[in-house]
């Protein structure tokens, strides 16, 4: 049941028709409800996966807690009669019980996710090691089910395990409360990866029916299926013909081709997060933000803390800080130190978690090589990066264009046309092609094949690049009114009460006339469902 189909937008009508005509202390459980309802919908099977992880948590986190309980209780009742290093020594044993439980959580957790998902991506890579040693032998793959947002709810999931363990978060004690955080059906789709700690504070709250914060949502609604309906879906007919046809679309339209799917990848991801944030707003509830105008970052660092947030956030706080701060790690930077000094010493934690970061993040979007190389790319590129900051600090020392306005805008352009190289490994899926295709931009750039009938030639009208034109323009204005201004829709809400219905009105026309619904166009899932 994808956001932008028919189906999607009744069954959100009568989910928020019956939120507030029902008692408000019926609202959350009827949420769960709706949220089960709307898996079962998708495939009945998915339910026992994401049931299963829920049940899983919901008895370690509630076993991290007595453990903690107990601790709390007996340390109490002993005050007088432990010592220091007792206590200490008593705090360690039942720490290292709850890293018990903690571990057999991830790794049952974790597992359901790896062999759903990468079980095939294994046997694919074994099958060609042994053609390349000459073995005729080959392991057929395996028909499993991939449950829709596996990759999101157990990332979440296993954020609040953690968080539970470290005396972050309460362990919940209400199971169906724990399966609402987990199963919240506008976050199964392509997230967030929202923290308990946030989420919580307004899922399980009663709420009123209150005017602006629906017409908040609804706008956030509309802002998103404006950009997923008329922009993604549209402009991703051009991105399929020359991504589909490498020997056709050569030079220049390599370079075409990783500008459009630039636009698509954000109206497309963008578009769905902010049906997801809006969907939540009218129901009172608030979800965290997943972007902030990535397009305007000024290098690759900056992008991914504008892209993604909350999953890269996760990484950082789950896997770069734990990694880089272990035992291990530490015995290895005092190795490396010794052996090498301290400049390369310090480097090999923070180069090793980021490693382990940025593998880590490519896996999680694909199981395929495609997606681990440009997983590692990132890595490079950010690397790299810092290795050669104090040059960029010597150059702006002596040139003075840091301030210049031309030059902020070179940046943004620079980290566009970055950040959107890196994304051809996503575009082409395969990473020898996708090399290829990158140089092939260079080597046989031709500006007199950048002309109107090639263009047409890619399944799109004359009409429709004028109204893609004018979407990024609207796109981009609305980007910089927000870095300089704030929130649009507090300017709408601002504006008397006639301009907010006609813009409210203007957009709504806009989705139904201009949504890309017609013959030669396909209403797309959304990129990250796949995940």
């Amino acid at each position: 049941m994808l956001f932008t189909s028919y189906s999607f937008i009744g069954f959100i009508t009568v989910v928020f028709l019956l939120y507030y005509l029902i008692p408000k202390r019926c609202q959350w459980p009827f949420l769960l409800a709706a949220s089960y309802t709307f898996y079962y919908i998708a495939s009945p099977s998915y339910l026992i996966f994401i049931g299963v992880t829920t049940v899983s948590t919901y008895v370690v986190s509630l076993r991290l807690d007595a453990l903690k309980e107990t601790q709390d209780a007996y340390i109490k009742s002993h005050k007088e009669t432990l010592s220091r290093e007792e206590k200490k020594a008593y705090k360690a044993s039942v720490k290292k019980k709850q890293w018990r439980w903690l571990l057999l959580c991830l790794f049952f957790n974790l597992g359901i996710l790896a062999v759903l998902k990468y079980t095939n991506f294994m046997i694919a890579n074994f099958n060609g090691i042994l053609h390349a040693l000459g073995n005729g032998g080959q392991i057929s793959f395996i028909d499993l089910v991939l449950p829709m947002g596996i990759s999101f709810y157990t990332f979440q999931t296993m954020g609040y395990i953690i968080d539970v363990y470290r005396g972050t978060c309460p362990a919940q004690k209400n199971l169906f409360k724990l399966a609402l955080f987990v199963s919240f059906f506008p976050q199964l789709v392509q997230g967030p990866i929202s923290r308990y700690n946030d989420l919580s504070n307004s899922l399980y709250e009663r709420h009123d029916f209150d005017t602006k914060t629906i017409s908040y949502g609804l706008y956030r609604i509309l802002w998103g299926f404006f950009k997923k309906a008329v922009v993604a879906d549209r402009i991703l007919t051009a991105v399929n013909e020359i991504i589909q046809n490498p020997d056709t679309y050569q030079g220049g339209f390599v370079f075409v081709g990783m500008m459009f799917y630039a636009l698509e990848l954000y109206a497309d991801f963008t578009g769905g997060i902010d049906i997801t944030i809006g969907i939540a707003e009218t129901l009172g509830i608030t979800v965290t933000e997943n972007f902030q105008r990535p397009y305007l970052s000024k290098n690759i660092k900056e992008y991914w803390k504008r892209w993604h947030i909350t999953m890269g956030t996760w990484f950082t706080d789950y896997i770069f800080y734990p990694i880089s701060v272990c035992k291990p790690m530490l015995k290895i930077s005092k190795f490396s130190r010794a052996k090498f000094g301290d400049v390369i010493g310090k480097r090999v934690p923070v180069y090793l978690s980021s490693f382990a970061v940025w593998f880590t993040t490519g896996i999680w979007h694909g199981a395929s090589w495609n997606f681990i190389v440009w997983g590692l790319m990132n890595f490079v590129v950010i690397m790299v990066s810092q290795e050669l900051e104090p040059l960029y600090m010597k150059f702006h020392g002596k040139f003075n264009v840091k301030e210049k306005k031309w030059y902020g805008a070179f940046e943004i352009l620079r980290t566009i046309f970055l950040m959107s190289s890196l994304r051809m490994f996503d575009c082409y899926r395969d990473v020898p092609l996708t090399f290829r295709m990158f140089g092939n931009m260079f080597t046989h750039f031709r500006l007199q094949d950048l002309n109107a009938e090639a263009f047409l030639g890619l399944g799109l009208t004359v009409a429709d690049y004028l109204l893609l034109f004018i979407c990024l323009i609207l796109i981009v204005t609305v980007s910089l009114i927000q870095e300089r201004k704030g929130s649009v829709r507090d300017l709408i809400f601002a504006a008397p009460e006639i301009c907010r219905y006609a813009v409210f009105f203007v957009m709504v026309l806009a989705v139904i006339i201009f949504g890309a619904y017609g013959i030669g166009f396909d209403q797309s899932q959304f990129i990250y469902n796949q995940f």
